[in-house]
């Protein structure tokens, strides 16, 4: 055991220990870069540019640089070229630093590092626009079958708190090597510019990277402080509201379905969200499907009122924002129910009263009896009299009109004895 001490510890030396050829030469000095700008592009873009030292030796060693941003926001990234493009708002200015490194083996050299800066551009604290939003929507040109999507471009800001009466703002905005003037501005109270419309842009329907937007003012009495801000294309690309919505009922069951919206995307692209608002209960449903048709059971006694909107999926965009909800469609209705109905209704209620009120009509007419019984018909020896008078009339010698009185007077005599 003893013996393989100092053999292992050879063998680890001879680990850790890189080749020569992998150690940087000790003679190798790395120099700065010489004649480092930057200097802007256009909206929110400046070239950075340097030059390799000229006093650097060797010079067929293969060189690269460390580029490093402080402002407006870190940043660092290694290069093998002596310029690089950089997106970013410039309102607040831009520095940066670079350096020369060599990546040999396992100690790579660096120089010492020289910086640049871009200054901010002159304006008055307080002067330049606030929250500044923007969003795109695609629209359909053309007819039959060249149908082109144009994307607009909207935008919306707030005056600068410290801004002049008479200041008035300017929108710009870049995409890619184009940059355009808005033409079309909206107005507040005072006559500033708050808002722009540009109804056809260059932005492509599918684009990605960025938006530059930037925004300006003039006034006579103090130097307004422009702003710049940087958009996702794809983040603030708005989907248009879905099409031809319609809905129905049967029975319990209400179905709707809708086309895609208008868009350069097909529709496996959309995923979309079904508002259901039971007015009559005034309950509210919301439903997110990836399909164009959606079925539910519901209470048909109930009137509905039904929207769609759209949002293109992550399986075709990194993000998006969400269209607006299409106009309310109602089905359904709360009127009370058929005439049929209210017959069965009526009947039920009419069978359910007879048998109610017979048994105490029964009642009420025996009760009637017993406290107005008939009134009794005349005893039968005053009938049998008035026959045997009749009988005698033909051989009796008196007149008709002797008989006719005998039997009248004999008739009240009778009455009165029997009341008596």
């Amino acid at each position: 055991m003893m013996i393989l001490t100092p053999i292992l510890l050879i063998l680890w030396g001879a680990t850790v220990i890189p080749p020569a050829d992998l150690l940087p030469d000790p003679k190798l000095s790395l120099l700065q870069p010489v004649n480092f700008t930057i200097r802007v592009m256009g909206l929110a873009q400046v070239l950075l540019s340097w030059e390799p030292n000229p006093d650097q030796e060797p010079r067929n060693a293969h060189l690269e640089y460390h580029v490093k941003i402080h402002a407006p926001q870190d940043d660092d990234f290694e290069t093998g070229s002596t310029e690089s493009t950089c997106v970013a708002p410039l309102h607040e200015g831009f520095s940066a630093s670079v350096r020369t490194i060599l990546q040999e083996g396992h100690a790579p050299l660096a120089s010492s590092w020289v910086s640049a800066e871009l200054e901010a551009p002159p304006g008055s604290p307080g002067t330049s626009v606030s929250n500044l939003t923007c969003a795109t929507s695609t629209t359909m040109a053309g007819g039959g079958h060249l149908r082109l999507h144009r994307v607009s471009l909207h935008c919306t800001w707030l005056s600068g708190e410290e801004a002049p009466p008479d200041t008035q703002y300017f929108l710009y905005y870049r995409y890619g090597s184009w940059t355009e003037e808005c033409q079309e501005y909206s107005k507040d109270l005072t006559g500033r510019n708050t808002a722009c419309w540009v109804p056809r842009s260059s932005i492509s329907s599918k684009g990605h990277g960025w938006l530059a937007v930037h925004v300006n003012g003039t006034s006579r009495t103090a130097a307004i402080r422009p702003f710049d801000q940087l958009f996702g294309v794809q983040a603030i690309a708005r989907a248009n509201p879905p099409t031809n919505v319609t809905a129905h009922i049967q029975g319990k069951r209400l179905s709707i379905r809708w086309d895609k919206p208008i868009s350069a995307f097909p529709q496996h692209c959309f995923d979309y969200e079904v508002k259901i608002h039971n007015t009559k209960k005034n309950y509210l449903q919301i439903e997110r499907i990836p399909t164009n048709a959606f079925v539910s059971v519901i209470d048909h006694l109930s009137k509905y009122s039904i929207q769609v909107r759209a949002a293109v999926s992550p399986a075709c965009r990194t993000a998006g924002l969400w269209s607006e909800w299409t106009p309310p469609i109602y089905v359904g209705s709360e009127t009370r129910k058929p005439l049929m109905e209210w017959l069965l209704i009526l009947l039920t209620v009419t069978a359910c009263f007879a048998v109610l009120i017979c048994p105490l009509l029964c009642r009420i007419c025996h009760l009637w009896a017993r406290l107005f019984p008939p009134v009794p018909a005349p005893k039968s020896h005053i009938k049998d009299l008035l026959v045997t008078a009749h009988c005698e009339k033909a051989g009796s010698s008196a007149t008709e009109m002797e008989v006719v009185s005998f039997v009248e007077g004999l008739g009240c005599e009778v009455l009165e004895n029997s009341m008596f």
